[in-house]
């Protein structure tokens, strides 16, 4: 079975933007009974990044996500290994201010490639950013999960994929 592993802004894009928790019911019950059935899960890195802001977002996961939604990331170092390499090998175009933020060991986007890729022909890393390979000044998941064959897409593309509808 394919899993989803999704990115923070999976949950933040959609507060903020698209999906606010006081309009669209819909939308956050399919994300609960997704997390609930497994078909959808995130890493550790995450859970640090959406429990800082002490937010209705914050509290709507609290109450919401399976208590084994976020896995952990210990296990995939030697992943992370891999994509940390990668992102060095590129130092001749990213700005340093860039490579280390990708390579802090507090932010996420790196940990989510590599959990992804240490089993990337069942689970599928879901985010919003858009590829941007010219730029300098931010390392975009989309750059480091081409290289690597670590397969990607957005919110919409994964409700589609699944054959879900809200």
């Amino acid at each position: 079975m394919t899993v989803y592993v999704v990115d923070s802004n999976f949950f933040i894009q959609a507060h903020r933007v698209n999906y606010p928790l006081d309009i669209a019911y819909s939308f956050w019950n399919k994300v609960k009974e997704l997390a609930e059935t497994g078909r959808i899960i995130s890493i550790d890195k995450v859970k640090a990044e959406l429990y800082d802001k002490n937010d209705d977002l914050e509290a709507w996961c609290k109450a919401n996500l399976p208590e084994d939604f976020f896995k952990s990331t210990d296990e995939v170092m030697t992943e992370y290994g891999r994509v940390t390499s990668w992102a060095i090998s590129l130092n001749h175009h990213y700005l340093p201010n860039a490579l280390n933020e990708f390579l802090d060991a507090d932010e996420a986007d790196a940990f989510l490639v590599a959990y992804s890729l240490a089993d990337k022909d069942n689970r599928v890393l879901v985010t919003q950013e858009k590829s941007q390979p010219t730029r300098k000044n931010k390392i975009k998941i989309p750059e480091a999960c081409n290289p690597i064959d670590v397969r990607f897409l957005n919110t919409i593309e994964m409700f589609r994929e699944l054959g879900e509808t809200f």
